[in-house]
């Protein structure tokens, strides 16, 4: 059998575990870059090249749209071949869809820019999913930290991104190309390369080995006569996905109309650049912290955390003086720490609940939700943005926020569902 070695051998699962990581951990670095600087300047872009302030939130809706088409194809075709094919296939196609973007930008060309963004999203889709792949291998208790692992260095790319906007745009500007174009450059080559690096590296591919494991146990306890029943908490992934959904509703609304916001009142591209990025290392810089959290404390009480993170965000965002960088900062620091708690609080939830022969293929529509959640936080921002303020944007967000503490209280009463 081509994984037996991985069946019988424990210290080859936990060797093959570990390097699974560390190859995660390395393609994330390049696509928390790609991330990064693409969200920076995404909303300028739309606005420079449409013209209006309520279509800056266009960009985010459309990569974040192509990013659930994606998560939802990436989880269906990981299921079948696997996390190095699924994932790699989402970084390449969304390079490619920076190129695009360029390419728009060049030519003023606003139908290939809507496109190119849509592909961009599945870039964001590979990006998300890598913390499903970190959690293949891992025991039980370790699942909440696998998933943390495999995101925390994203934190990397996704702080030197938006820093490098300024750099990128002069470089650009040197080419003849839109200098709000120039910090796409940098995120096509990072999806490009984290790709590559989990096509070529990720082998053998872990979603194979622990399927494998784990129809090895069920033979074993099945010719023993004490098979376990397979359950599929239904009621659990669903409240899950609420938790991610909710976490990705606020964190973009708020997020992408920082850059908008800051603009209006003076504050130069190096400075949203600089909030924007501790915002994205904020987004993944903690995850250590969350998983070992929500393995020692338990879901639920992370899941409170990020209610109450997100609406300390939304409050300090909504009176934070508009001129001040410090207390934009600080805002966009703790919407960061917020969405990391929501997120990885609901991705534990979907992974423990989830039966492992469907687990790529639930993970991946799962994260449909989530990534339609952020298309609608940031369609909508733009418009309440033009139509109310910013400080109107973030209270909403921080209300909404807080509705996850009676959503989770009430999931107690009920007697989760199986099938």
């Amino acid at each position: 059998m081509q994984y037996q070695s991985y069946i019988e051998q424990p210290a080859q699962q936990q060797k093959l575990y570990r390097k699974t990581l560390i190859i995660l951990m390395i393609a994330q670095i390049f696509g928390g870059a790609g991330l990064g600087a693409g969200i920076t300047v995404g909303a300028l872009l739309a606005r420079e090249l449409l013209g209006s302030n309520s279509a800056a939130g266009i960009p985010v809706a459309l990569f974040t749209f192509g990013s659930a088409v994606a998560a939802f194809l990436i989880g269906r075709f990981s299921q079948r071949y696997g996390r190095r094919l699924g994932l790699a296939s989402g970084f390449i196609i969304g390079g490619l869809g920076g190129i695009g973007i360029i390419i728009a930008a060049i030519e003023t060309y606003i139908p290939l820019l809507f496109v190119a963004l849509f592909l961009y999203g599945a870039g964001m889709a590979s990006n998300l999913q890598t913390r499903y792949a970190g959690t293949d291998l891992a025991q039980v208790d370790q699942k909440a930290t696998a998933a943390s692992l495999a995101l925390v260095s994203t934190t990397v790319g996704a702080v030197l991104g938006p820093n490098l906007v300024g750099p990128m745009g002069t470089f650009a500007a040197s080419l003849g190309i839109p200098t709000l174009a120039g910090p796409f450059i940098m995120s096509s080559c990072a999806f490009l390369m984290a790709g590559c690096i989990i096509f070529i590296f990720l082998r053998p591919d872990p979603l194979f080995v622990a399927n494998a494991i784990r129809a090895s146990h069920t033979a074993e306890e099945a010719a023993h006569g004490n098979a376990p029943r397979k359950m599929h908490h239904t009621q659990k992934i669903v409240l899950g996905v609420v938790v991610m959904v909710i976490a990705q509703l606020v964190m973009t609304a708020i997020m992408t109309m920082t850059p908008i916001h800051m603009g209006h009142h003076g504050h130069r591209l190096s400075e949203v650049g600089l909030v924007i990025g501790l915002h994205i290392g904020a987004m993944y810089f903690v995850s250590p912290l969350t998983g070992y959290m929500l393995d020692r404390l338990g879901r639920m009480f992370m899941v409170y955390m990020a209610s109450g993170t997100l609406l300390v965000a939304g409050v300090v965002a909504a009176l934070a003086p508009a001129h001040s960088l410090v207390w934009m900062i600080v805002a966009l620091i703790l919407l960061g720490i917020g969405w990391n708690f929501g997120l990885l609080a609901g991705t534990a939830m979907i992974v423990d609940a989830s039966e492992p022969s469907k687990s790529a293929k639930v993970q991946g529509s799962a994260d449909v939700f989530v990534a339609l959640s952020g298309a609608a936080g940031g369609g909508l921002s733009g418009v309440l943005f033009a139509n109310t303020s910013y400080q109107y944007l973030s209270i909403g967000g921080a209300f909404l926020a807080l509705c996850l503490v009676p959503l989770m209280l009430l999931s107690l009463k009920k007697k989760p569902k199986t099938m």
